[in-house]
């Protein structure tokens, strides 16, 4: 079986679509899903007359790739599915692909215009940018930096549920990095300001991007080192300390909240209560 990175190949190019390519499409947040895979056919049914503007996101097992937003008309032999859902509930789905693909479209549409002056951009000759001919200046996908940690304490690790985004797991302490913040700095202060606790020795792990809607999250470990929980409200409805086999639900591992946690446990598993 070919991997997923293996089948997918980022890339580049100028060149429109013709008969024959493949196309993942977006409408709206939600991914347009043949009953078959995940890509539909420039050209076929599942089209109908539409033909918009496509972008390019590299190949697919040596055929090219494009982006696309299509109208939700009922298109036979296909349905939509929510790109959370896509990521968060479907292991089968190409993850990096349909993150990247969502992400180039959004970046598209939202640069259309200079952010300077306000003159309509075009495409760059050499590169993934749109270009200011008034200004001389490209406009690159944006790509906001966000930390997410596990916090241990003992064979104990902290996890916590949103007040703003309805879930029925539990997950871990997130947020922008701030300008002039180093990622560690960045932990702390968005431990500190959530949850009213101190952390120390605080380590990365991973990273992911996460399209929602163009961040780049960057995973930690970090230790208590003090303070009780008090939870800012208006980003946790609730907070506690669990164990490795006695916690709420949890996302899934095709997330990086998701492994971090798998990564904790074991560890916790590895080395009893000692921190670190």
């Amino acid at each position: 079986m070919v991997s997923k990175s293996e089948q997918w190949l980022p890339g580049w190019f100028e060149e429109v679509p013709v008969q024959g390519d493949l196309l993942l499409a977006f409408s709206g947040n939600n991914v347009l899903k043949p009953d078959n895979g995940w890509l539909l056919a420039w050209g076929g049914p599942e089209m109908g007359d539409s033909r918009p503007e496509a972008l390019a996101l590299g190949t697919w097992n040596g055929r090219r790739l494009f982006v696309c937003t299509l109208p939700d008309s009922g298109l036979p032999g296909a349905q939509l599915v929510t790109l959370r859902d896509a990521l968060l509930v479907s292991p089968e789905a190409p993850a990096d692909l349909l993150s990247t693909g969502f992400q180039v479209l959004q970046w598209w549409q939202d640069h259309r215009y200079c952010g300077r002056c306000g003159e309509r951009t075009e495409s760059h000759p050499r590169e993934r940018a749109r270009w200011c001919s008034r200004c001389n200046i490209p406009w690159y996908p944006r790509i906001a930096p966000c930390v997410i940690v596990v916090i241990r304490r003992g064979s104990q690790f902290l996890l916590a549920r949103s007040s703003r985004v309805p879930r029925n797991f539990y997950s871990l302490i997130a947020g922008f990095v701030e300008p002039g913040e180093s990622l560690e700095q960045a932990v702390a202060r968005e431990v500190k300001e959530e949850t009213g606790l101190d952390v120390c020795n605080i380590r990365y792990r991973s990273s992911q991007p996460w399209p929602f809607p163009h961040q780049m999250m960057v995973g930690f470990f970090a230790d208590y080192q003090g303070g009780e929980l008090s939870l800012q409200e208006d980003e946790l409805a609730d907070a506690g300390w669990f164990s490795a086999d006695d916690h709420p639900p949890i996302p899934p591992d095709t997330t990086i909240a998701g492994r971090l946690i798998s990564a904790m446990k074991q560890e916790i598993a590895e080395n009893g209560s000692d921190a670190g």
